[in-house]
């Protein structure tokens, strides 16, 4: 089994990922951040497209395209929300440069291999139009809920983790500007995603501009 093969199978073994009730939430997050210019959003790792039916009904002028490496989550996506769907790997996505005005990646990047998250980054670049948005969630290391129990993001389908520092600096040597970080996971809903204290939220959203 290759180093892809074994990602697909993992992923496709958690199946908690396709009930997950915060996942509207996070999608109700990212599109707070869309610009009134955004039309053509690509949902990176969207599982079965729950995420996309959530932007559509919010926006329904949005163009959205999907792209997940399990063929029958890719399979199960509407065509009247997904009008574009991609079974395929994030480090090479076939389709043109600029394509998107903004990529939204919620709890994705941690599921790829650290050798594969700075190719990965550097095609979200390459999508995106100038002034596009990447919005993009993931498990935080520094949770204070975890760090007390003893607990490490990594494990299952989890097979990379990525601090808060180390992130943004990738995104930077990418070429990303503007990059913030804002809190993310179910906390936020109840302080919202500005608190300056990161280690209370489980998760944490990063959002940069390719300008």
């Amino acid at each position: 089994m290759t180093q892809l093969d074994k990602i697909i199978e993992l992923n496709r073994q958690q199946v908690a990922s396709e009930v997950d009730s915060f996942t509207e939430h996070r999608y109700q997050q990212f599109v707070r951040h869309f610009s009134p210019r955004t039309r053509e959003v690509l949902d990176v790792g969207c599982n079965t497209g729950r995420g996309g039916i959530v932007m559509k009904a919010l926006l329904p002028h949005l163009r959205v395209a999907g792209v997940d490496c399990v063929a029958e989550r890719v399979a199960a996506l509407d065509p009247l929300i997904y009008e574009t769907r991609i079974c395929g790997f994030t480090h090479a996505i076939p389709l043109p440069d600029e394509s998107f005005d903004a990529i939204v990646a919620g709890e994705f990047i941690e599921h790829i291999t650290p050798g594969l998250v700075f190719p990965t980054l550097c095609e979200f670049f390459r999508l995106l139009r100038l002034d596009g948005l990447l919005l993009l969630t993931t498990p935080n290391p520094r949770y204070l809920k975890n760090v007390l129990e003893g607990k490490s993001v990594l494990g299952g389908a989890h097979i990379s983790q990525h601090y808060i520092g180390s992130l943004r600096r990738r995104l930077r040597d990418v070429g990303f500007s503007a990059v913030k970080i804002r809190g993310s996971g179910r906390v936020s809903t109840i302080l919202s995603e500005f608190c300056p204290l990161r280690a209370i939220y489980g998760s944490y959203l990063a959002r940069a501009k390719k300008w």
